[in-house]
């Protein structure tokens, strides 16, 4: 279940193996530049229905688009000039860009809303997948909860912060230090999972920073590694 590799120069064998998993609807657990994440290909209905399965999210903001190239998000999300320039300025990086899709976007991704997380990871690991797949991925944070391990769930609390403070509807409240990961190892603990690519570094416990451009104004909606304002 899991591959140890170089991060800088993955085996061809191990990605041409994760693209089969991944165009057969699997699951891969993958470091990136925040927490571990699970991913699944854009392309495979049967990937997406199992992550949104194994995750347990009933938020759609939790899952995100990760791309290779800023070009990757046009094929998917409506972008003028001003938003391309603070994206770009951004990524790579621990940011995910809240943005307007085109049309087609939410069938194919089965959303309930015309907006998509985009993000482009500062880590060879999901990128040289993502190039290897010829597509983007569909991520969310792997997370203990997904183990079974017990939790809050602070969408149901009152939208309450992690400190106790009061989140406005908008915003996303921070997910617990504690139940990331930290060693690639420990996602065997997750059911569901095909594979894991293992770096044999622990990654550090922190998610990113998620900024809703999709609007006149931008909008912070949750605050994790990436400093805003900037």
């Amino acid at each position: 279940m899991i591959e140890y590799i170089v991060s800088t120069n993955i085996d061809d064998r191990v990605l041409d193996r994760s693209v089969r998993l991944l165009t057969e609807g699997g699951l891969i657990g993958i470091p990136s530049d925040t927490s571990w994440t699970v991913v699944c290909s854009l392309t495979s209905k049967e990937g997406i229905k199992r992550l949104r399965k194994i995750s347990g999210e009933r938020n759609e903001r939790h899952f995100t688009l990760l791309c290779s190239d800023i070009s990757q998000f046009g094929e998917f999300c409506s972008m003028d000039n001003s938003r391309f320039r603070l994206i770009h300025r951004l990524s790579p990086g621990p940011y995910v860009f809240i943005l307007k899709t085109l049309p087609g976007t939410e069938k194919v991704l089965q959303l309930k809303r015309g907006e998509l997380g985009v993000r482009i990871p500062d880590h060879p690991v999901p990128v040289e997948l993502i190039k290897a797949l010829a597509s983007p991925l569909y991520s969310v944070t792997a997370k203990r909860s997904m183990a079974g391990e017990d939790f809050p769930d602070f969408a149901e609390q009152g939208r309450a912060g992690a400190a106790g403070e009061n989140v406005a509807e908008s915003e996303l409240p921070p997910i617990p230090e504690e139940d990331l990961f930290e060693g690639g190892w420990e996602l065997e603990s997750i059911t569901g999972l095909n594979l894991i690519l293992d770096t044999g570094e622990d990654r550090p416990r922190i998610f990113s920073t998620i900024l809703d451009v999709s609007g006149a104004e931008i909008v912070p909606l949750r605050m994790g590694a990436g400093t805003w304002p900037v």
